[in-house]
């Protein structure tokens, strides 16, 4: 049973990057999963999420506007596709699995370094 996040690197401000969230043995149906972000000498942020029962988005206020999250139920994954990418937006990019009425998350992926220059 595992989380991998995937599709972080470099890019110019202005640019887009598309993250992947994949699990490996078990349903991501049946899981809310969130984006978070931890930038150097920062606390970690969430970023965003999709709800797992009727598919229910949000965004933090710093990405609204430019992040879409979205499920490729087929592949098993979830998707943050981040356009006009900012500097600000460089951080380290992990994404959790919580089941459906779970109190805490149950999977973390490993991180996946996003690096936006100006």
């Amino acid at each position: 049973v595992q989380l991998q996040a995937s599709g972080g690197g470099l890019v110019q401000a202005g640019g887009s990057l598309r993250l992947s969230c994949a699990a490996s043995g078990f349903n991501l149906d049946y899981y809310g999963i969130a984006w978070f972000r931890q930038a150097p000498g920062k606390e970690r942020e969430g970023v965003s999420c999709i709800s797992s029962i009727n598919g229910i988005t949000y965004y933090s206020d710093s990405v609204k506007g430019r992040f879409t999250i979205s499920r490729d139920y087929a592949k098993n994954m979830v998707g943050l596709q981040m356009n006009n990418l900012k500097p600000e937006d460089t951080a380290v990019y992990y994404c959790a699995a919580r089941r459906a009425f779970s109190a805490s998350y149950n999977f973390w992926g490993q991180g996946t370094q996003v690096t936006v220059s100006s």
